[in-house]
């Protein structure tokens, strides 16, 4: 059963249309990547399938149901969650305070406190201090965190290694497989071309807003991706 489907999908901000007929799937414990230069729609189309873009046309189905127009409170009760580009931590909460907030929803799982630090010792050791001190890596930690405690389904990691220093986009990259292997799909954006070809099983390449392509991971090459990235 396809877990997440969208068909021709079209978003808009206004009058503006970014996406145009977009149909991907994922199925359920699968990884896809969605990549494309800057402005190329990915954000959208995350923003989309969370509800944060309320003028869509065409379907959003998750589980065989359609998740257009619901709000984005009630696409997280459903089971889908995201890690938001900037991640958007709340500055004046602590480390704790802003996990809690993702279990709001009160889903059952596995994720709690206990078990996000474990994933994440650094965040233990900072709990009960300010998010917007943390290191730009504790800050993602923090933000994936908030998403894991809503026991999703599916997540969404909208640029999850975005101006981040290797070292901790190496680490943050370690653990996704621990993520994923709790019977979880991921939605990853990944700048970071060989990144996002190694820790999904299939990929789309958006341009302009339309896919410019779309495959096995594994089997894409570099020159199918760079005409697809450009256009040629």
């Amino acid at each position: 059963m396809v877990l997440l489907q969208t068909k021709n999908l079209n978003s808009f901000y206004g009058d503006f249309q970014a996406l145009y007929n977009i149909s991907i799937e994922l199925m359920p414990g699968e990884i896809i990547a969605i990549i494309g230069a800057n402005g190329a729609g990915k954000s959208t189309l995350m923003r989309s399938i969370t509800g944060l873009v309320s003028k869509t046309e065409n379907e959003i189905l998750f589980k065989g149901n359609i998740l257009n127009n619901l709000s984005p409170d009630k696409i997280v009760k459903r089971g889908i969650s995201m890690v938001p580009e900037g991640r958007k931590l709340f500055p004046s909460l602590t480390v704790e305070e802003n996990l809690l907030i993702g279990s709001n929803v009160s889903r059952k799982g596995k994720w709690n406190l206990k078990s996000i630090y474990d994933l994440f010792p650094d965040l233990y050791d900072k709990r009960n201090i300010s998010s917007n001190l943390l290191s730009g890596g504790q800050q993602q930690m923090n933000a994936i965190g908030r998403s894991l405690m809503a026991n999703p389904e599916l997540i969404l990691f909208d640029e999850i290694s975005l101006g981040l220093a290797p070292i901790i986009i190496k680490t943050i990259y370690k653990n996704l497989p621990k993520v994923i292997d709790e019977g979880m799909s991921a939605i990853v954006v990944e700048q970071d071309i060989s990144k996002a070809l190694e820790i999904s099983n299939r990929v789309y390449c958006l341009q302009e807003g339309k896919i410019s392509l779309e495959g096995d991971s594994k089997k894409i090459t570099r020159d199918q991706i760079s005409k697809a990235y450009f256009g040629m």
